[in-house]
């Protein structure tokens, strides 16, 4: 999921790179591909993002050029790179960053690029204002290009259902949850008849960070005061989702673990939150199911779950070619290349009303009109605010609720644990 860049280049001398860099902000990867030394550009990113078909596009329009991905695990990557940011190395050129943490982040101007010093201003236009200000800091820094957006869904098993009595149709489907406890009424009815070794849902930390997408307000007020404690609609989804847990819903499985992984191919849940970018990861852990997974309305309507920014760390030894190439990845036309080939929903505005967006349906997902579905989810979702430490805060929540599945605590024991850890988080 991320984007950035253009330049300012002054003097005459440097007129014929001015035109080539031009061409590097939009769709022509032959842009500025003239020789020089050999660089390799290195990103460090977390899980499937959806780049990799077009580095070699790059590269052959760029032969000096030569691009290495590193992914992580989600809460790995950006503890990483806050320790390289903190001891000035180990970064890479490039560093993807999600929306729950680019708060954080774009709070240390001083260790990324600032992109307004390559010309970002003209490209400002290109994305959806709030994806566009996230990234920006106090300073006036711009730290980031967003990559996606997370637009709310709901997928699901259409042969399960069917095995537990449960209609498949994706609009009728739909109609069974209107809200989160209409969701979890329809999760009673399944589990009653589920098949063998398939829960409703697969974890209990991934259906509240739907919930929370879902919400006016998060973990933050805007003047950054956490507010986890005093704020009631997150205890009330806290203790709804982990009541369906104790009536057997939840697969029990954490997010982007190595087990939930497994969980796809072994059909272990009928359902799963979905964020456009989780259409990838469902292709790539159960290409068996193809046809078998579709696309549902969310619970409550709306909302945003993630989404990304690329940015590119002071640190770097060659941060104009990776300026440009974060500009290239980030552009509509490389956005609707990723978004037909895996789902991940562009954060640039442009793409919308493309056919090859708006019109796209999904073969995997039984031919569901993702590009509807998830489009109008991005124009329609008003922007949670997002505080500096959103993502740990996050991980706090996910790791109490994990303590629960696990048979460790108490809802109320993990809940009183969370607000400990968060106020720690916070000072």
């Amino acid at each position: 999921m991320s984007s950035r860049m253009l330049r300012v280049l002054a003097g005459t001398a440097v007129l014929g790179v001015l035109a080539a860099g031009c061409g590097s902000q939009g769709g022509d990867a032959g842009a500025g591909a003239s020789g020089g030394e050999k660089i390799t550009l290195s990103l460090n990113l977390f899980g499937n993002m959806g780049f990799k078909e077009l580095y070699a596009e790059y590269e052959a329009a760029h032969p000096n050029i030569k691009i290495v991905e590193r992914t992580s695990a989600y809460n790995d990557h950006h503890r990483n790179l806050a320790a390289h940011l903190a001891t000035k190395q180990g970064a890479a050129d490039i560093e993807g960053i999600d929306t729950g943490f680019i708060a954080q982040f774009r709070g240390q101007p001083q260790h990324f690029t600032d992109l307004n010093q390559h010309g970002a201003a003209a490209l400002k236009d290109r994305w959806l204002p709030w994806k566009w200000e996230a990234s920006l800091a106090k300073t006036g820094a711009q730290i980031g290009y967003g990559t996606d957006v997370g637009g709310l869904a709901m997928c699901y098993r259409r042969d399960l259902f069917e095995k537990a009595g449960l209609p498949t149709d994706r609009d009728e489907v739909s109609k069974l949850w209107p809200d989160w406890t209409s969701y979890f009424e329809a999760g009673k009815k399944y589990t009653a008849n589920k098949p063998e070794g398939a829960a409703f849902f697969d974890g209990a930390p991934q259906v509240f960070n739907a919930m929370v997408g879902q919400m006016p307000v998060g973990y933050y007020d805007t003047s950054d005061q956490v507010i986890v404690a005093s704020n009631p609609e997150l205890r009330k989804a806290y203790d709804q989702v982990l009541e369906a847990v104790a009536g057997g819903q939840s697969a029990k499985l954490v997010g982007s673990s190595p087990a939930w992984n497994t969980g796809f191919a072994k059909s272990q849940f009928a359902t799963i939150a979905c964020p456009a970018w989780m259409l990838a990861k469902i292709q790539d852990q159960g290409k068996e199911f193809a046809g078998q997974w579709d696309v549902a309305a969310i619970p409550g309507g709306g909302g945003n779950w993630g989404g990304a920014y690329l940015t590119v760390p002071a640190q770097s030894k060659h941060p104009k070619e990776a300026v440009e190439l974060i500009s290239w990845l980030t552009a509509p036309e490389q956005q609707i290349k990723v978004f037909t080939k895996h789902g991940i929903l562009p954060s640039t505005v442009a793409t919308y009303d493309k056919p090859e967006v708006k019109k796209l349906t999904h073969e995997f997902f039984n031919d569901a009109p993702i590009g509807e579905i998830f489009t109008t989810a991005a124009l329609n979702l008003k922007p949670q605010y997002q505080g500096p430490r959103a993502g740990d805060i996050q991980t706090a929540i996910r790791d109490g609720m994990n303590r629960v599945e696990e048979g460790k605590q108490s809802a109320d024991e993990a809940w009183a644990q969370i607000l400990k850890d968060i106020d720690r988080i916070d000072k």
